[in-house]
């Protein structure tokens, strides 16, 4: 089973196909002048450090349902790039990188294994780029980043806030946590295609008139016009899968996730989260890192901390996220890691939006 809030992308991106069910040496490290000791910056408390960001060029990092066997390939080619793969087997415990590339795909696609997958494919994808010509140019413009649930994690690492190995350890225990939320309620997730959001989110009234409180659903990812992941107990999405056409939903795919990610039911996930993250050395970041619960950047650590433990039980605000970067003037945007399901994404929002995708 795999924890994969972007999976729901796969019927747009894929619509032939529907299912009916369907410190490495502080390796993110920008070597530009203007790199300061940012938190020694910020008064204790403050989170006003980059309000008034101007995005010109974004990294942005993949979330589960991106990983697919045969990622990581390009690392082997690359010695900084294989590196984290190497430390990733010391904090893990297995060997990361033959499951990325070898499979099989059931256990690549289980909640442990994917997230940790994910989060040091995409760094890696940083180190192939910094090894190409020009490569560290491209890393140095980098003015703005975040990534799209796991992604998030990602995208502090690279933004420095916290190094690539505690980084690892937070997002090995996000999975665990998430995999045991969802293991202890009967839940899940379904991708409504060809609404907008009012209409996604009057289909969910509907459903939850039905059901028992318990059951009840709601959206959990807002990814882009006509595609609007919604969670909730199994009762409650099966009613929302039995009115869809009666909204005029284009059609609905059931996600092969764990349980149902970003509503109320990860609960128990929060804790456990919280208490990882309190023993977690984080920095203010370098440059902003754009939230996906309120689709803002933060510079204040404890702040960062308190969004992170709130980004499990929080729906994604991605839409909202991407809309506010091309608002502000965003340029150009790269997609670091496994698939291409952001630049899907990015497109569907915006079709003149220029992206351009780094895989490890």
């Amino acid at each position: 089973r795999s924890d994969s809030p972007m999976a729901s992308t796969l019927a747009l991106l894929r619509p032939s196909a529907p299912s009916p069910a369907t410190n490495l040496r502080a390796p993110f490290r920008s070597r530009v002048s203007t790199r300061v000791s940012v938190g020694s910056a910020v008064a204790a408390g403050a989170d006003t450090l980059f309000a008034d960001y101007k995005p010109t060029t974004a990294f942005l990092f993949p979330g589960q349902g991106a990983q697919a066997v045969g990622m990581g390939k390009e690392a082997l080619n690359v010695r900084a790039a294989a590196e984290l793969f190497d430390k990733a087997n010391d904090i893990l415990g297995y060997d990361l990188l033959n499951l990325c590339i070898d499979g099989p795909k059931e256990k690549l696609n289980s909640t442990v294994i994917s997230q940790p997958a994910i989060y040091v494919t995409s760094l890696a994808a940083v180190e192939v780029l910094r090894a190409r010509e020009e490569g560290q140019s491209v890393i140095n413009s980098v003015d703005v980043t975040c990534g799209l649930s796991l992604g998030e994690y990602t995208a502090l690492a690279f933004a420095g806030a916290f190094s690539f190995e505690d980084g690892l350890k937070l997002v090995k225990l996000r999975g665990e946590a998430m995999q045991d939320a969802s293991d202890a309620a009967n839940s899940a997730m379904v991708s409504v295609i060809g609404l907008d959001s009012e209409k996604v989110q009057q289909l969910c009234d509907a459903a939850n008139e039905d059901v028992d409180e318990k059951e009840r659903v709601q959206i959990a990812n807002f990814l882009c016009p006509g595609n609007y992941a919604v969670s909730g107990g199994v009762k409650g999405i099966e009613a929302v899968e039995a009115k869809a056409k009666s909204f005029k939903a284009r059609m609905t795919v059931r996600l092969a996730v764990a349980g149902a990610f970003h509503t109320s039911f990860m609960q128990p996930a929060v804790s456990r989260l919280e208490s990882a993250l309190a023993a977690t050395e984080i920095r203010s970041p370098r440059i902003p890192v754009i939230s996906n619960v309120d689709a803002q950047p933060h510079s204040d650590p404890d702040t960062i901390k308190k969004i992170l433990a709130q980004q499990v039980t929080s729906p994604v605000q991605w839409e909202t996220t991407v809309t506010t970067l091309l608002g502000r003037g965003l340029e150009k945007s790269y997609e670091l890691g496994p698939g291409k399901v952001i630049a899907g994404i990015i497109k569907r929002i915006n079709k003149g939006a220029s992206i351009e995708n780094i895989g490890a």
